[in-house]
């Protein structure tokens, strides 16, 4: 059975991230019937990608738990989120559903993965980036743990860069970030300018996923070490 845990050594977080948490832990109970439908087929696509590629995985904010019943049996996931109510959720799922191939939940901060280099085949985040503090810093972690040839899958919002979409954007910005989202920081381009400094990672593919195209899944590879030299 999964074990749902904080790990030793975990840095104290910060105002914001403690923002984050509280918000994640307020949408625990009602989260599945908010959002379970409406990024139902993100997450599939998300889930059939990752599956595709196999072995061992790293699902970073795995909130409720909702995908894991997805999984292949073949498939190891290990997941992490910042909210204990969300675990507890998890967990239940877990249990509930004898999910057998599941090794285990943790509380973990998505910038400070608890992970050794090159430990999963596949790390898999869906709308997470938008999240978490400092986007980039995570992005970088989940390259550190995956190893080479694997596949850093992302399921995220994508803002524009320009437009009248982006105006609307901003001004709903102070609106949505108390409720724990983001919604004008992360055009593709932000992303593209993540990439170019990642020495060891490329684009596989992005592809738009409903609702109305905002958001998309993409497929980061890590590139093998004989590549790069």
């Amino acid at each position: 059975m999964a074990e749902t845990m904080k790990l030793d050594g975990a840095r104290e977080l910060d105002f914001d991230r403690q923002s984050v948490e509280q918000a994640y832990d307020r949408w625990a109970p009602i989260y599945d019937l908010v959002f379970g439908g409406v990024f139902e087929k993100g997450r599939q696509a998300a889930i059939t990608a990752t599956n595709k590629m196999g072995g061992r995985v790293l699902e970073v904010g795995v909130g409720t738990g909702i995908s894991l019943p997805l999984y292949a049996p073949n498939v190891h996931v290990f997941g992490t989120d910042i909210s204990e109510a969300m675990l507890a959720k998890a967990k239940r799922r877990v249990a509930e559903q004898r999910l057998k191939n599941i090794e285990g939940l943790a509380v973990m901060d998505a910038e400070k993965l608890e992970f050794a280099d090159n430990s999963f085949d596949v790390v898999m985040a869906q709308y997470v980036v938008t999240a978490v503090p400092n986007p980039e810093v995570a992005l970088d972690e989940f390259a550190r743990v995956l190893r080479p040839g694997g596949e850093l899958i992302i399921l995220t919002r994508v803002s524009a860069d320009e437009g009248m979409r982006r105006i609307i954007e901003q001004a709903l910005q102070p609106v949505v970030r108390r409720l724990g989202f983001r919604t004008a920081e992360f055009a593709w381009s932000r992303y593209m300018k993540w990439l170019a400094g990642a020495k060891d990672m490329e684009l596989a593919e992005r592809r738009l996923i409903p609702p109305l195209g905002h958001f998309s899944l993409v497929r980061f590879r890590k590139i093998e070490l004989a590549a790069v030299a």
